[in-house]
């Protein structure tokens, strides 16, 4: 077998900014300040002006970031425990998780068959008079259909909150993810657009007074050194992982565009009647943190494309309502999420795949047969 494309390589990825990241590291080290300084300060204001917010808090990762927003809402008494959150079930199962760890109560919904993003008509249909929220996740980087998702919460006097944990530098009417609801969750594990070296995450907002809030609850609920408002949690962005992604947000809208680049000849030159492949809204400009198939046969092509070098990934093989920990949720028929389970298949994409190694890949897809 020739030598493997992985689906991910981290270290390749991360070399090209090698010096740079060092030296950054290197910094920080060197000031002798680790947490709430400069670094986080800076990340926060960068991050901010890049989605057009004018509110960025840093925090541990990006399931904390969800969880703070609805914990701030919980505190200004726009939310209590027992009230239902609308979220895709087709999802990381952190969008949930941070859902029940408030001791709210997740209502899962079906997803659109084209993009694979929340229906509208799925949320309509679950509305009660318990709902406080709709969840929107960006899924693989293309943005969900915010227009009609802010219609809806305008309607029933819903928040809107973005999971824009794949969507990093997306664009939806010539606004950019975190820039589209009232508030928004990122997270930069390493394996995002934007990732760092660790855990870290963030929340935007143009809400001063939530933005506030998340602040001290993020930090223990302080609002200023051993006075503490609110029963709060210990997830703050460090100061090295605040100073790393400083540095690769800079590169971050020339990355993407050689996702969508990869993307395109993925698009242009897969031709099999066995695969579907991924459809794009006009409206959206996708950033391909995941460049994802679609096929009946899903196991069997994996293994055809493991036998011959090339590695992929299922996003998601289990929905979040079959899960086990979310086992009150397994009757619900959410017929479209359930259907891709089984059929869905990540293909490898990232910047400094090479031209061969992409070749290789659409040269593979289109001698598959059955």
């Amino acid at each position: 077998m020739d030598k493997l494309i992985p689906f991910l390589d981290l270290k390749r990825e991360n070399e090209r900014y090698g010096d740079e990241i060092k030296e950054a590291v290197n910094r920080v080290i060197d000031s002798g300040w680790y947490i709430l300084g400069k670094e986080k300060e800076q990340f926060e204001k960068a991050f901010a002006g890049y989605c057009g917010t004018q509110f960025c808090v840093g925090v541990g990762n990006g399931l904390d970031a969800i969880r703070l927003i609805l914990m701030a809402y919980m505190e200004q008494g726009i939310m209590q425990d027992g009230d239902e959150i609308i979220l895709p079930a087709n999802s990381f199962i952190a969008t949930a998780l941070a859902v029940t760890q408030c001791k709210l109560k997740p209502i899962f919904a079906d997803c659109d068959p084209v993009t694979y993003n929340i229906a509208p008509s799925s949320i309509r249909e679950r509305i009660t008079p318990k709902t406080r929220a709709i969840i929107a996740v960006h899924l693989y980087g293309q943005i969900a259909p915010m227009d009609e998702l802010n219609d809806i919460a305008k309607e029933y006097n819903l928040r809107l909150i973005e999971d824009a944990a794949q969507a990093h530098g997306a664009v939806y009417k010539d606004r950019k993810a975190g820039n589209l609801a009232d508030a928004a969750a990122f997270s930069f594990y390493p394996v995002k657009n934007l990732g760092g070296l660790g855990d870290a995450g963030a929340i935007t907002t143009n809400n001063k007074g939530l933005a506030h809030t998340i602040q001290s609850l993020s930090n223990y609920g302080s609002v200023e050194k051993y006075i503490h408002q609110y029963k709060g949690m210990n997830s703050r962005l460090d100061e090295i992982q605040a100073a790393i992604l400083s540095v690769k947000l800079k590169y971050l809208d020339e990355e993407n565009k050689q996702r969508q680049q990869i993307a395109s000849l993925y698009s242009e030159k897969i031709k099999n009647k066995h695969i579907i492949l991924p459809q794009i809204k006009d409206i959206n400009s996708h950033v391909f943190h995941l460049y994802v198939i679609r096929t009946k046969q899903r196991d069997i092509l994996q293994k055809f494309l493991m036998d011959n070098g090339v590695q992929t990934q299922i996003h998601y093989p289990v929905t979040i309502h079959k899960q086990k920990a979310y086992i009150d949720s397994s009757h619900v028929n959410l017929p479209v999420c359930e259907r891709l389970q089984n059929e869905v298949l990540s293909l490898p994409l990232y910047p400094s795949l090479t031209k061969n190694e992409i070749e290789k890949v659409i040269d593979l897809l289109n001698s598959w047969t059955l």
